[in-house]
């Protein structure tokens, strides 16, 4: 039976990424700082590991075959998978599944950066590897409104688009990478619509039944310009299929994630 460890396991995604694959009947281990609770099948056996210091992680990895990186951070991602790599490799890790943001290589940004070297790690790191870039995902869009909305008047930032996908439909993609073999940079996934920053802000306050006044506002800076030139975005691999106002009336009726 193929040994899975996910790090990031109790996050957004990565708590999506182990529930698929323990559906699936697989050997799961979610690596998190906040471990997962509870035990059982349909439980993952927890490892809680901090990257930033790495203490417990050769534990967490030994007689892995396959690790699916989804730990991030504001800070230290180059570091902390410098420091995955290693004990992957020293375990004998076979495969190395790593998600990364479209765009990286294109938009000026520190956390994008950090990103981009985090692919070349994976890429140079001498173990089997797969990378895909995902465009935002809803709850990331939901979260940057809400935080917004705080004010009576909300900035919207001119010319700037996003292509939202479900985070539970990229851990079905990361599932199936996962369980395949290493197949190196693969197609990019974005939601199945492009939308303006203004479009995603009315649609988020009309959900949540909030009026505030939208101040249009004009962004300076080479990040801020890569986003109006889209590349951000990924038209031609429209793959996902909810829609950013299903989301939101998903959430708003208080549907669930599925199980995981």
């Amino acid at each position: 039976m193929t040994t899975l460890l996910v790090t990031g396991g109790t996050g957004t995604l990565g708590r999506a990424v182990v529930g698929r694959l323990l559906a699936g009947g697989h050997d799961v281990r979610s690596l998190s700082r906040h471990p997962h609770t509870g035990t059982g099948p349909t439980h993952p056996r927890s490892h809680a590991v901090d990257l930033r210091d790495g203490t417990g992680l050769a534990e967490a990895v030994a007689g892995v075959d396959t690790v699916v990186h989804c730990a991030s951070a504001p800070t230290g991602d180059a570091e902390a998978a410098g420091r995955l790599i290693a004990a992957a490799r020293r375990a004998g890790v076979r495969h190395l599944v790593f998600i990364s943001i479209v765009g990286v290589d294109r938009i000026p940004l520190g956390y994008y950066r950090a990103k981009l070297a985090v692919e070349r790690l994976v890429a140079e790191s001498g173990i089997g590897w797969t990378v895909l870039r995902a465009t935002q995902f809803h709850d990331l869009l939901l979260g940057m409104v809400k935080a917004g909305a705080r004010s009576p008047v909300v900035p919207v930032p001119s010319g700037i688009r996003f292509q939202p996908v479900d985070a539970d439909e990229v851990a079905d993609t990361l599932a199936e990478l996962a369980l395949a073999g290493p197949a190196g940079r693969v197609a990019d996934m974005g939601g199945p619509e492009v939308l303006t920053a203004d479009e995603v802000v009315r649609a988020t306050l009309a959900a949540g039944g909030r009026r505030r006044l939208l101040l249009p506002v004009w962004l300076p800076g080479g990040t801020a310009a890569a986003l109006r030139r889209g590349e951000n975005l990924t038209p031609e691999h429209a793959d996902g299929r909810r829609r950013y106002a299903e989301f939101l009336a998903a959430r708003a009726n208080g549907a669930a994630r599925p199980a995981s």
